[in-house]
């Protein structure tokens, strides 16, 4: 296969793993910033171009796409995909999973269980609110914004009143959580092709809040449950994500709620503390969904009747 991965730097640790997967199973990989590139749309042909080059159509896209580049890298994706590629995530599974309050929004509509929650725009609102997710302490989400930056935990009622009107001041829009803690594991689960692969329990090291709100935690493997696995798997097929993690916490009641769902999880952590080759099991997936695409599809055939080959020339 020809395989994009579209990513900032070929040289992220997550994008490192993922080209060398690729071509340890004999595939093209190339690397491709999204800032990088150019939309050329209106004509018969709309097509990308990158530092003053056209863009081959690869079979494959694996989108490593960071937040702040989230608006205009997400519309590349989706050009690759108007194109013919084969996406390892969708730039609509991106966008919905990128936004915590339509997450929510969509798990919670599909039966899966999600920690109490609240969106509102108005601060006096949220403030006479926050006994409908338990009273404090609470979490605070940025709906826009850097991962894992876009999070507080306000502990009293004073502490969440000051960073309302400091986060809504500057026209930012919020969703307010219940902050369970010391009630249970707190679990991140590797879902792919909508099947759990290998899970951690998040732990946080000395002088941290909570392990979900640093990338600092302390991970262990875990054996999953079958409740556990179900409420994951659930939770990635709904999202149509192809590849994410699952970030949840199962009480010591044996409740399981989902807070989020990453589409774009850090690999090398995950992978030391499982010992299970991710990015090898991204790749095969991404294989499949190449052969399904193949399939479905069919070989073109010409006017007279003889197949003909793929034009990769844009």
């Amino acid at each position: 296969m020809r395989v994009v991965v579209l990513s900032r730097s070929k040289r992220i640790a997550s994008t490192k793993r993922i080209v060398a997967a690729a071509q340890a199973r004999g595939h093209s990989v190339r690397v491709v910033n999204p800032a990088q590139v150019a939309l050329l749309l209106g004509g018969p042909a709309p097509r990308l171009q990158h530092r003053s080059k056209l863009l081959a159509v690869p079979d494959v896209v694996i989108p490593r796409i960071a937040s702040s580049l989230a608006s205009y890298a997400l519309p590349v994706l989706d050009q690759f995909q108007l194109r013919g590629a084969v996406a390892l995530n969708s730039a609509r599974a991106i966008g919905q999973s990128r936004n915590p309050a339509r997450c929510l929004q969509r798990l919670s509509s599909h039966g899966v269980e999600i920690p109490r929650t609240v969106m509102a725009r108005d601060a006096s609102q949220l403030k006479t609110l926050v006994d409908r997710v338990g009273g404090v302490p609470v979490l605070v989400k940025l709906l826009h914004g850097p991962e894992r930056r876009g999070v507080m935990i306000c502990e009293s009622e004073q502490s969440l009143a000051a960073a309302l009107e400091a986060v809504l001041g500057l026209g930012r829009d919020v969703v307010m959580q219940e902050y369970v803690r010391g009630s249970g594991r707190d679990l991140r689960v590797f879902a792919v092709g909508g099947r759990a692969v290998a899970a951690v329990r998040r732990k946080a090291r000395s002088g941290l809040l909570s392990p979900t709100l640093s990338k600092l935690a302390r991970m262990e493997p875990v054996t999953l449950d079958p409740a556990v696995t179900a409420v994951a798997e659930r939770a990635a097929q709904v999202s149509e994500l192809d590849v994410c993690a699952v970030d949840l916490l199962q009480t010591k009641a044996g409740d399981v709620k989902v807070f989020e769902v990453n589409a774009s999880p850090s690999l090398p952590d995950l992978e030391q503390a499982t010992r299970v080759d991710l990015a090898d099991l991204m790749v095969r997936h991404a294989e499949a969904l190449f052969e399904k695409h193949l399939a479905q599809r069919g070989p073109p055939v010409a006017s007279s009747g003889s197949p003909v080959k793929k034009d990769v020339s844009s």
